[in-house]
């Protein structure tokens, strides 16, 4: 062999091994290189299971790996939550948020925190919570249904799918910002609240868009405002609570992806891109619209920032209302 081979060859076996450990040492760059598990604290069947399952083929095929739904709830959306903190930041662990955490952080103990531990990737969607009423309360408004609850201090409740949820939450907002003399009755879970407003055993809930939609449009309950800054595009007649007057509340169930703190930020960058480019795909935006869902992709910084704002009112929420949850 020549010297001069014996130098060629020196120099790309050089080259090789060289560029290896750089490759080994960037996994960002090659992600992903295996399926993805998305954690969704829920049952099947649920608004956070479904919009997941909805984008998960898009992402699929934006990342070139596949997007598994695992469903693990529990403990009020904390326990998939949890799992999801404590797993490997290098992103085939991601969670499907929404502000059941935000509120947890507020009013619960937990093994974790949802702002540290955690890192937000992007958000997905925004539901507007609805101020419903039974179809026998005769106040047609907002101004009205105010007035009544002061005149007849023992004549209104609101139902809620438990102590902690957003029901509960917006609820109590609702009563610091009007002065209206409501009593909170708890159930657990939602469906059993929504059946007892149907029956008149409670006459209002500050329910989901979604959940309200089918018994709103059959005329079994009657929407007097929504909660969030906008009107819902599912409720395009139905004025906002700050339209009403009543200042202060701009509260809706956001829904969003998050990954385990330490994750890569070219990872995060590129999960970022393939959710903010499926929730933007015009056939699954006119799914969600039609079932009350309002798409909202978005930046890292806005989701962050969001949930910031939302860990500091709700806290400044139970300081306020000296509310306890059991």
């Amino acid at each position: 062999m020549t010297n001069t081979l014996r130098i060629a060859l020196g120099a790309l076996a050089y080259t090789v091994v060289a560029a290896a450990p750089a490759h080994a040492a960037d996994p960002a760059a090659a992600y992903p290189t295996r399926p993805i598990k998305m954690i969704v604290p829920f049952p099947a069947g649920g608004t956070t299971d479904t919009l997941m399952r909805l984008i998960s083929p898009t992402l699929t095929k934006e990342l070139g790996q596949p997007v598994v739904i695992e469903n693990k709830s529990g403990a009020s959306a904390t326990l998939g939550a949890d799992a999801a903190a404590k797993s490997a930041p290098d992103g085939y662990t991601l969670l499907a948020g929404s502000a059941h955490h935000t509120i947890a952080q507020s009013v619960l103990k937990l093994s974790y925190k949802f702002d540290t531990d955690l890192v937000p990737i992007a958000m997905t969607a925004i539901v507007p919570n609805v101020v419903v009423v039974n179809s026998n309360v005769k106040a047609k408004t907002i101004q009205e249904l105010v007035a009544d609850a002061k005149a007849n201090p023992e004549k209104y409740n609101y139902g809620s799918a438990g102590p902690g949820s957003a029901h509960h939450l917006i609820g109590e907002m609702f009563k610091l910002k009007t002065g209206a003399p409501i009593t909170h009755i708890p159930y657990r879970g939602s469906a059993p609240a929504v059946s007892d407003l149907l029956g008149g055993q409670v006459l209002i809930m500050f329910d989901t868009v979604t959940s309200a939609l089918p018994h709103i449009k059959s005329g079994k309950t009657r929407a007097l405002a929504v909660t969030t800054a906008t009107r819902s595009s599912a409720l395009p007649d139905v004025p906002t609570l700050a339209e009403t007057g009543v200042k202060g509340i701009d509260v809706g169930t956001w829904f969003g992806v998050l990954a385990p703190t330490g994750t890569p930020q070219p990872i995060i960058d590129k999960l970022n891109a393939a959710i903010v480019k499926a929730v933007k795909d015009p056939a699954i935006s006119k799914q969600l619209l039609t079932q009350g869902i309002e798409p909202h992709p978005s930046s890292q910084a806005e989701f962050r920032a969001l949930i910031a704002k939302e860990i500091t009112d709700f806290k400044n929420l139970v300081a306020q209302t000296k509310l306890t949850v059991n």
